[in-house]
């Protein structure tokens, strides 16, 4: 960093670091939350290095637990632990809560990625390893490197964020192989058939790109096609596919 005339300051680092009066505004400051950034992703990565296989499950916080949703979400999570997988939440109610409760009662690893919210009560009840965020960025970071796929229930616009950004890291090619299954038809269908009837239409997108997308309404189904996607793998997107 170069200053000059105004801009240089005349006192050094170190007087600064070794003056104790004055405000703590500096804590707020904005290279003061890069360390805080920074000890978020070494938090979320020493955590979860060792994680093994896992798989990503998002859905609404606002499913109530006698809703056929919340009942789908603990068999997603029971069958992707009796596949071989962990499973990763965000950690808070609903839905997430739901494939916590299938994962932890079928002997799995239930994991859970929190978000600071105001509105927010902490990590559920079925989370036996948990980290919680400021950031979303980083947070988002932990979701696609330690799930090698999504299963994604009906939920609001968090659900679609995290099912969005995964779409757009296949598109781009920033992940090349992670399959993303859409659970609940008469949910999903009208987004589906949006994406095809007026942006693939009007050529936004490819139709390679809807590809990625897999609807159904059997989490045996979900889950099963999660794992032969990921066993089998599927051919490298053409040169060229991306976004224009």
């Amino acid at each position: 960093m170069l200053l000059r005339r105004g801009q240089v300051d005349l006192t050094t680092t170190d007087q600064r670091l070794l003056d104790s009066t004055g405000e703590a505004d500096w804590v707020h400051t904005d290279p003061w939350r890069v360390m805080r950034i920074q000890a978020e992703f070494v938090e979320g990565f020493g955590a979860l290095a060792e994680l093994g296989p896992a798989i990503g499950v998002f859905g609404s916080a606002r499913t109530p637990t006698d809703h056929p949703h919340y009942a789908q979400g603990e068999e997603v999570g029971r069958l992707l632990v009796e596949a071989g997988f962990a499973v990763i939440t965000g950690g808070g109610p609903g839905a997430m809560e739901a494939a916590n409760k299938g994962a932890s009662e079928a002997g799995g690893v239930s994991v859970g990625l929190g978000i600071e919210l105001p509105f927010e009560t902490g990590l559920n009840a079925w989370v036996d390893k948990g980290i919680n965020f400021r950031y979303f960025f980083a947070r988002k970071t932990m979701f696609v490197k330690y799930s090698s796929g999504f299963v994604v229930l009906p939920g609001g616009v968090g659900t679609l964020d995290e099912l969005f950004e995964a779409l757009t890291l296949l598109q781009t090619q920033k992940v090349t192989e992670f399959p993303v299954v859409l659970l609940g038809t008469a949910y999903w269908q009208g987004l589906l058939d949006w994406m095809r009837d007026v942006v693939l239409a009007d050529g936004k997108i490819r139709a390679s790109d809807l590809d990625q997308l897999h609807l159904t309404d059997d989490p045996e189904e979900a889950v099963r096609i999660v794992v032969d996607r990921i066993d089998g793998g599927s051919p490298s997107r053409p040169a060229g596919s991306y976004p224009e």
